[in-house]
């Protein structure tokens, strides 16, 4: 499989699941666009070691992807740099932990824009390159909460649950045009963001770290082991084979056996 004259465009980069999936991309010979936030030097030397480990170009784009203009320039700036953006991968996600009633107004809102709305708004802005061109690859990052609700992520399962039925919708849609658009639900995949939530969980439920992992996190999860990102970015690739063409509006599970509970 090779990708050799494709771009690819993968949101929320910088670290964890997103910069495996640019990896991944990369390695089969797509020019990659990685976005995120981070330290300005780390986030220059994952660009550099994309390039220098595959020998493609890579460009990091800053647009916050809370904020549509930001997020049309991006794409208007890959398409000018290099001449396309075929591959879609819309990974940029917060999370926060809370019960409803506690649950801040403005956190609401900024997990809605950053894990929802801004796939949107990247689809809206990529998809007319794509059907002009004849092909096209999105994937969305969805979650196990695409499927199944926990407690005191309301936001996060609520935009999940939108995810998946954004894909379905855009899949309709682009049926006839050689676009495919299909998301991933991982399980706990062990990333930044998950190691991030240890904390608050601790907080909300009164548990210890290892109880969180435990008892919270893979408790859910029959295999009892988290997802790597490496096998997350390997689905991501096979969707974009020419294997996968048929697939479409779907949302694949990885997630050691929580769904199928």
């Amino acid at each position: 499989m090779s990708f050799k004259s494709k771009t690819a465009l993968v949101t929320g980069s910088t670290s964890g699941i997103g910069l495996a999936i640019a990896r991944a991309f990369a390695a089969e010979g797509a020019n990659i666009v990685i976005n995120g936030f981070g330290k300005p030097e780390q986030i220059e030397t994952a660009r550099t070691a994309i390039e220098s480990d595959f020998g493609v170009r890579a460009h990091y784009s800053a647009a916050d992807m809370s904020k549509a203009d930001q997020i049309q320039a991006m794409v208007k700036e890959a398409e000018g740099m290099f001449g396309s953006v075929d591959i879609l991968v819309n990974n940029a996600g917060i999370q926060f932990v809370s019960p409803i009633e506690e649950f801040p107004g403005e956190k609401w809102d900024q997990i809605i824009a950053i894990n929802l709305s801004s796939a949107f708004h990247t689809m809206k802005a990529a998809v007319p390159g794509m059907k002009a061109r004849g092909w096209g690859r999105i994937i969305n990052t969805a979650s196990a909460h695409s499927l199944v609700a926990s407690p005191y992520k309301s936001a996060y399962v609520a935009a999940k649950h939108g995810i998946a039925g954004l894909t379905k919708t855009a899949a309709l849609e682009l049926a006839q045009h050689k676009i495919t658009v299909n998301c991933i639900s991982p399980g706990y995949v062990w990333t930044p963001l998950v190691e991030a939530q240890i904390p608050d969980t601790m907080k909300a439920r009164g548990l210890t770290k290892e109880q969180v992992i435990d008892d919270v996190m893979l408790k859910a999860q029959p295999t009892k082991e988290f997802v790597t990102v490496e096998q997350v970015a390997a689905l991501a690739v096979f969707l974009c084979s020419d294997s996968a063409s048929q697939m479409t509006g779907a949302n694949l599970s990885m997630d050691g056996g929580w769904t199928a509970q």
